[in-house]
Order: C-alpha cells, then structure tokens, then sequence
C-alpha cells in the first residue's frame, strides 16, 4: 500500500525530544505521508528541551481520529503537558479505538497511561517511566521497538530507525 497522502498526527507540546519530533517527520514526509504537528493551539510555536521551534499546524480540538492513518506521540517533557490536554487525549483515543498505528517513544507512552491502550499489552518505554505503564496495565520489556496490536513503542533516540520503519510497516499493512 502506498503512503502517499496518508495523513500523520505528530504531538507536539512543549519540551519535547527534538529527535522524536523531527525524525519521524522526515522520515514520514519522504515516505509521502503528509505529517501534521499537532498540538493545543493551531500556530503556535511550542520549543524543545534545547529551544528548537515546531509550529502546530492544526490545533487537537480540530484534529479527528477519522482524518489519520496514524499518531505518533514524542518523548521528552512533553508528554506530561500533553497528556493534560483533553482534545490531544481525545485524539488519541479515536486513532487508537480505530485500530490505526499508536506510535510512542521514550516518554510519549506516558500518554497512553492516560488511555486504555496499554492494558494487556507488552510496552517499552524510557526505564524512568516503566512503573507507570505496569500500572496502567502495560507488560514492561525491554526491546528497541515493540509492536503489540496497533501500538508501536520505543525507548530511546537511538531506538527511532526501528521506531519509524514499524510506524511505516504497519501503515503498508493497512
């Protein structure tokens, strides 16, 4: 199946993992897919753990389920401000009860622990956070990517070459 147009919802808030933001983006984007930062407000500027800036293009109450193939949630601070946000939830939610690709990395699968999407599931994540997913129901490994149902996770930076080809895979699969 081809990519080409497939819509993707990057989380983007502030404090983010600059890499997990803008190494999916990429690599989404050469893969044809039409990437859109999503976040609280359309057009503002939220900036990462270093300053580096991501405009959200379309604002999580606009944003529906229905429109993406797929979500990805990145790590950093970020996910704590995003898991606040009750459009952003709700976003990931539909994505999720859609059976369409739930993709978090590092701190992104705090996120899920504020949906049901970890219960029964094995999930990796950064080690810090891994009480967290047990306690919403998640199994805890310790594996560069893990695919359980349609939820990707992932660990770390280093884990994203892993991270992305699944998101890509598992979009090719349809």
């Amino acid at each position: 199946m081809s990519l080409n147009g497939k819509r993707v919802a990057v989380l983007v808030e502030q404090l983010y993992q600059e890499m997990e933001v803008w190494y999916p983006v990429y690599r989404l984007r050469e893969a044809g897919c039409v990437v859109e930062l999503v976040g609280p407000e359309a057009g503002k500027t939220y900036t990462s753990k270093l300053g580096y800036p991501a405009k959200a293009t379309l604002s999580a109450k606009d944003a529906k389920g229905d429109d993406f193939a797929a979500v990805v949630i990145p790590g950093g601070f970020s996910p704590d401000y995003i898991r606040r946000s009750a459009d952003l939830l709700r976003l990931v939610r539909e994505v999720y009860a859609a059976g369409k690709p739930v993709a978090a990395i590092c701190h992104g699968p705090w996120v899920l622990c504020s949906t049901t999407a970890l219960k029964g599931r094995r999930v990796t994540c950064f080690h810090s956070i891994k009480d967290d997913v047990t306690n919403a129901g998640g199994t805890y490994v310790d594996e560069e990517v893990c695919i359980d149902g349609n939820v990707i996770t992932s660990r770390t930076p280093e884990d994203l070459p892993a991270f992305v080809v699944a998101i890509i895979e598992m979009m090719r699969k349809g």
